[in-house]
């Protein structure tokens, strides 16, 4: 174990993300063995880098309050609320405006959901699981009366674009979640407003002591959270050519699933975008994987928790054999 502490020594890479890196090349040489090679054709690359953003953006969506030591249980309720705001305007309006006020108003939607958790949270201080799963519940009624529970559909070709189109053989989708990525990657690590979203996690009062509007930080976390969960609620309604108010509540669970998996630590203070990504990578390659050997979803389901506390008890033992060689 002494290459885990040369790594640590030289700051480049955690034993967290190594060993996802190195889970995750068993895995790609594992399921390509098993599918003759198919996972790594272009058709089947391609079809996971449509797949990917949507959990994807949902996962960056939650990484945000739990690295506060929060949780957001509203995020896939706003993005339904945000793909069905941007619905209603599609199907309402046929100018050439109606597409980016689709898209504005989803996003307006979303973030005016996350400022209002954020204003609770930081505000009232009710607990982030209280509060995010009354919004949930909230937000989820207002998209049912809105929808009357029907599924909204038949969008233009202009907005079918963001979630159906390639630019130069990459997949819109993917391109618009790595954007998102790079942006929370530098917002965390390069900001003031990334390094008091970390001390927030890791003390909350001692956050105080420099002089850190904590509820400024929490405010502004929601915010976050909210927005990219109205980015995924739009690639969702362009992706899928159309929007209901209870669509994608697997995905709750799953992104939890993915923070943990990535090195987020629960209780906050600890967690980087690389990791997760890597995270997200894995469960997407695991579900192609699956689907490609006509294996059930519901195996896939199984797998991802084995993976995870596979990754808990190797990083515990890790953790435990580092201090003793210490």
């Amino acid at each position: 174990m002494l290459w885990f502490k040369k790594i640590r020594a030289t700051g480049t890479l955690d034993s967290q993300t190594v060993l996802l890196l190195v889970f995750l090349g068993v895995l790609v040489v594992l399921i390509s063995v098993l599918t003759q090679g198919r996972i790594l054709h272009a058709r089947s690359l391609q079809a996971l880098a449509f797949q990917l953003p949507v959990l994807g953006l949902l996962v960056l969506a939650q990484l945000a309050p739990m690295l506060t030591g929060g949780i957001d249980l509203s995020l896939i309720s706003t993005a339904n609320l945000a793909g069905i705001q941007a619905a209603l305007i599609l199907t309402s309006f046929s100018g050439w405006y109606a597409v980016p006020l689709a898209i504005i108003a989803g996003l307006v939607t979303a973030v005016m959901v996350g400022i209002f958790n954020g204003a609770v949270v930081s505000g009232i201080r009710v607990p982030p699981f209280i509060v995010t799963l009354g919004t949930m519940i909230l937000v989820r009624g207002i998209a049912l009366s809105i929808t009357k529970g029907r599924v909204i559909a038949g969008f233009p070709r202009e907005f079918l674009f963001l979630g159906g189109n390639t630019l130069a053989g990459v997949p819109m989708p993917f391109l618009i979640f790595l954007a998102c990525a790079l942006f929370l990657a530098v917002l965390l690590k390069q900001t003031a407003f990334g390094i008091s979203t970390y001390m927030l996690g890791s003390n909350l009062i001692a956050t105080t002591f420099p002089g850190v509007k904590t509820s400024s930080s929490l405010l502004r976390t929601y915010v976050l959270s909210g927005s990219l969960a109205g980015v995924a609620g739009v690639i969702m309604a362009s992706r899928f050519n159309a929007v209901q108010a209870d669509f994608g509540g697997a995905y709750l669970l799953l992104t939890v699933l993915a923070c943990v998996l990535g090195g987020v630590n629960p209780a906050g203070g600890f967690g980087k975008v690389s990791g997760v990504l890597i995270a997200i990578i894995i469960l997407q390659i695991t579900a192609t994987g699956f689907t490609l050997l006509g294996l059930s979803a519901y195996l896939a389901n199984a797998l991802w928790g084995i993976i995870l506390l596979s990754s808990i008890g190797i990083k515990r033992a890790v953790s435990v054999r580092g201090a003793e060689i210490k």
